[in-house]
């Protein structure tokens, strides 16, 4: 009997409901449940052919923990090495060699020095750092917002230069980015789950945080079919099974403003009922379709295009 199981925190409605849509479908040798774990000891397997993984980013000891699991052979969604090595602004700089628009953004040192760390731990960097011209490159207005963050926490919309300075030191350690504003006409939230399976929902993120996706707007099939292959083509260059993608719409141009999001919303009350409906069902059919290939012992992560190449190239050196 092969399990699938599902790790995660506070959220309510989307485990359960996982879990009982696969295994409502009963499908032959498979049995999904909560994971639970009582030891965790270098090179045991787990009692898991697939986890889906909902709460690592906030929990160390789960991300060993699943490192641990994928060792002996267990399927990850998704691939712990990678999130741990992910950040949103390589996310914009792998956009831009793969043709995916992005906003114009810039990495930042952090404000306060790292601990453990003093002026002689920066010798590389040149101080003051050339302002004039990120800001110029950028412009304003524009967005400061943690390099690896998420859940909007830390994010602001920034007028000037001057609000610019007076905000960047209030953000302590955090290591920041500054992206330009995308003035949109129309803007999408998307679920893509296997590298494959995409929908597409109307977001907006000026609404209150509970409206957010009571939205509509009027774009043409030629920029939705757009908003797809983007989607597509991001998740499976990163190697994410199970990830969202937003895109803010200007000009008929879709910018890729946040997709580094591998634990992504799911709850029923905040998503709603039809797309809840959708993620619960792929995610289902998806963790089945990864049981089912998964085999005991070998490698059943996700890569994605852009490690890839350097595995078979190591492979075929062995």
């Amino acid at each position: 009997m092969k399990k699938i199981g599902i790790l995660f925190g506070q959220e309510n409605t989307f485990p359960q409901a996982f879990i009982d849509r696969i295994n409502r479908k009963n499908p032959p040798g498979i049995l999904a449940e909560f994971v639970t774990i009582d030891k965790v000891i270098q090179g045991d397997a787990s009692d898991y052919a697939v986890i889906v993984d909902r709460i690592s980013q906030d929990v160390p000891f789960y991300r060993a923990y699943l490192k641990n699991a994928a060792a002996s052979g267990a399927a990850i969604i998704n691939n712990p090495f990678w999130w741990s090595a992910d950040d949103k602004f390589f996310n914009n700089a792998l956009a831009e060699k793969i043709g995916v628009h992005v906003p114009k953004t810039v990495l930042l040192p952090s404000f306060q020095h790292p601990d453990n760390t003093n002026e002689k731990s920066f010798r590389n960097l040149i101080y003051p750092f050339d302002w004039n011209a990120i800001f110029d490159y950028v412009g304003f207005p524009a967005f400061l917002k943690p390099y690896d963050g998420g859940g909007w926490r830390n994010v602001y919309r920034l007028a000037d230069k001057e609000e610019f300075f007076a905000v960047h030191q209030q953000t302590g350690q955090l290591v920041m980015m500054l992206q330009e504003e995308i003035d949109f006409t129309a803007y999408f939230r998307c679920y893509c789950i296997g590298g494959k399976y995409v929908h597409i929902m109307p977001y907006n993120p000026r609404h209150p945080h509970a409206e957010r996706y009571q939205a509509s707007f009027e774009v043409s099939d030629t920029l939705l079919q757009s908003i797809e292959a983007a989607t597509i083509s991001l998740n499976q260059y990163l190697g994410y099974d199970f990830n969202t993608v937003e895109f803010a719409v200007s000009g008929e141009v879709p910018y890729a403003i946040d997709f580094c999001n591998p634990a992504p919303d799911a709850d029923i009350h905040s998503i709603g009922p039809e797309n809840f409906e959708w993620v619960v069902e792929t995610s289902a059919r998806y963790a089945i379709e990864r049981a089912l290939a998964q085999e005991p012992g070998r490698d059943n992560l996700t890569w994605g295009k852009f490690i890839s190449p350097g595995i078979m190239k190591k492979n075929s050196t062995d």
